[in-house]
């Protein structure tokens, strides 16, 4: 997963690069700069720091890492938060922009980050992780790198602040209307589970007047190719298990049908799998038919290609999977493309809030 949350003490935690949040004068700060200096060894990090001299904010330098389980701590000098309109959003997203780049700079495959700024500078937790998401998710566009974000005691707790309490009012809702017999009852019915993936399968490829289907069947095809391709695949068979047609849907119709929505929005790959939390190498082998997506990663694939509640269903469908009105995880997904908020990495730190598997993990 390139992106992750965890809670930890960020001297703890393996990468490349360790991000701390260093003092602007060659001193030890409070908070996570102190804890990082006694773990990496106080007098070697110290006189280290003295070769890069005074960090204004929005500015970082690097050093070993000394006797942390890292190769380099880079010392990222955040904003003081002094109400907002001194600019201390644009300088925060240097220290994370810059931070990025220095690790790519230095061949790191890894980082850590704590969230930047948000302790005794004072800076307002729900904005500070929205500017870090969005400068993670603009490096993971043209880069390869786990990015993991560090969060400690209590500050694990709601950082993302109003959204949670939006989410969480969001679920209550949806629980509301005997979600549970609902699901008792698809759950039982597989035959009809696998009608619906036809009837979704038929109507993502023919039931839109914009799909292009002479990109899927040539110019001389039809609209009943597509019903004819959705009986051989979903159809029953004497000869082949329900594994055996489950498995030839994921490596045709799925892989096929991702690309095509890829195009018809007008996306990039890179911005798919960013915005998604999904590995390049990954993706690749989902668009070649080489890898069955688990729900969590079709899910993640919905919000990446910016799909609409009806179209992540179909979607969903096509692959084999449901929104369950029951799984908190779903319900939290549907929230995020309900209001059009296209991006896995906050939906993941939501999840962890709510003590959840991010969907990266699926």
């Amino acid at each position: 997963m390139p992106f992750s949350i965890i809670r930890n003490d960020i001297t703890k935690v393996k990468a490349d690069a360790i991000v701390d949040t260093a003092n602007p004068d060659v001193a030890i700060g409070g908070g996570v700069d102190t804890a990082i200096y006694k773990a990496a060894g106080e007098d070697k990090l110290l006189e280290a720091r003295k070769q890069i001299g005074y960090l204004a904010p929005g500015e970082v330098g690097i050093t070993p890492a000394f006797n942390l389980d890292a190769r380099f701590i880079i010392h990222s000098s955040g904003p003081l938060w002094e109400g907002g309109d001194k600019g201390e959003a644009e300088l925060l997203r240097k220290c994370y922009d810059k931070s990025l780049s220095l690790a790519a700079d230095n061949g790191c495959e890894s980082i850590a980050f704590p969230l930047l700024a948000t302790g005794t500078y004072g800076f307002p937790k729900e904005l500070g992780l929205q500017i870090a998401i969005d400068s993670f998710t603009k490096f993971l566009t043209d880069h390869e790198m786990e990015i993991t974000l560090v969060v400690f005691g209590d500050d694990a707790y709601h950082i993302s602040g109003r959204i949670f309490d939006d989410v969480k009012s969001f679920i209550d809702d949806e629980y509301v209307g005997g979600a549970l017999e609902a699901e008792n009852y698809y759950e039982s019915m597989p035959v009809n589970r696998m009608m619906c993936m036809k009837a979704a399968a038929v109507n993502l490829y023919v039931a839109d007047e914009d799909s292009d289907l002479e990109a899927l069947y040539g110019e001389e095809e039809s609209e009943e190719s597509a019903y004819y391709e959705a009986d051989m695949m979903f159809g029953a068979s004497k000869e082949k298990s329900l594994d055996e047609e489950l498995k030839e849907m994921y490596t045709d119709s799925f892989a096929k049908h991702l690309q095509q929505l890829i195009n018809k929005k007008g996306l990039k790959n890179s911005e798919v799998y960013a915005a998604a939390n999904i590995s390049k190498q990954y993706f690749s082998k989902l668009l070649k038919g080489q890898v069955n997506p688990s729900k969590e990663k079709v899910l993640a694939l919905a919000v990446g290609l910016r799909l609409n509640l009806d179209e992540a269903v179909d979607f969903l469908g096509l692959a084999g999977y449901a929104l369950s009105p029951i799984s908190q995880t779903d319900v939290i997904v549907k929230y995020y493309i309900v209001h059009k908020e296209y991006n896995v990495l906050n939906i993941d730190v939501t999840l962890f809030e709510f003590g959840l598997d991010p969907l990266s993990k699926g």
